[in-house]
């Protein structure tokens, strides 16, 4: 038994929304949007994300990159930037990215 927030709730939205445009628009795997990020989040099994790229600029999201820094290097195994944080932790954030 849980309860939702609505932060998070519009978080999945958006990431939801960013997804079937992209999907809609009949891109690859590898194309992004103009304005976003391919970021892949998780610990054991990675989920790809797609943020706009404002949120690199934010405060919380710069530790997360620091974080990828310590663990990666500049090496990413995805191929992409990697992120190595839950999935719930991650929609957290951009919930309150969302919010500013």
């Amino acid at each position: 038994m849980g309860f939702r927030l609505p932060g998070i709730v519009q978080a999945k939205k958006i990431l939801r929304q960013s997804s079937f445009k992209a999907s809609q628009s009949a891109m690859t795997a590898t194309e992004v949007p103009k304005g976003y990020l391919a970021v892949y989040v998780g610990e054991n099994e990675m989920k790809r994300f797609m943020i706009p790229v404002s949120y690199l600029n934010q405060s919380p999201f710069q530790d997360l990159l620091s974080q990828a820094e310590e663990e990666f290097g500049f090496h990413h195994p995805m191929g992409g930037l990697t992120i190595p944080c839950r999935e719930d932790i991650f929609i957290d954030l951009i919930s309150r990215l969302n919010e500013q």
